[in-house]
């Protein structure tokens, strides 16, 4: 997929091995600052290409003036035609400017464009906002699993389309 020139100046662009830093970076430093780095979260941020995209998921960049500001992945599930939203985490010079929910809304695009039936995330409650945006973007709670690779998930959420 092309680069997409975004109205606000910013774009959003695939990954290539040579932003896994930037990748790893983002998200680490997200996750240090609502909850911690579980040995889930290491071993795919540390190695992108073996978990997202080597299993046929993609991960998006946010870029500004040459700066990969965000970062959202895609991974796909067992289940045909479902993918987990995931490693969603922006730069905290540029959150307040909705980037996130511009990458929110290209990831949506993006799965519905692919013709796949559906997208899960799983998140904590103590992100009110997210939750918010979520449910203003039509994602419904289904039951979290007991096996859930997330400690701190206590929310799983679905949209279909």
């Amino acid at each position: 997929m092309s680069v997409i020139n975004m109205t606000s100046g910013i774009n959003i662009i695939p990954f290539e091995t040579k932003y896994s830093q930037d990748f790893y970076n983002l998200n680490v430093e997200w996750l240090k600052k609502y909850f911690e780095v579980e040995p889930y979260d290491e071993a795919v941020l540390s190695n992108p290409d073996k978990y997202i995209i080597e299993k046929k998921g993609y991960i998006f960049l946010v870029e500004i003036d040459q700066q990969i500001i965000g970062t959202a992945a895609l991974m796909p599930t067992e289940t045909k035609d479902l993918f987990e939203l995931t490693k969603m985490a922006v730069s905290p010079r540029f959150r307040g400017f909705k980037i996130g929910q511009t990458l929110l809304n290209y990831c949506i695009d993006f799965v519905k464009q692919k013709n796949h039936k559906s997208l899960i995330l799983y998140s904590s409650r103590k992100l009110e906002n997210a939750i918010y945006i979520y449910r203003k973007k039509g994602f419904v709670e289904i039951p979290v699993e007991e096996n859930c690779h997330y400690k701190r998930c206590d929310i799983k959420m679905k949209l279909t389309f």
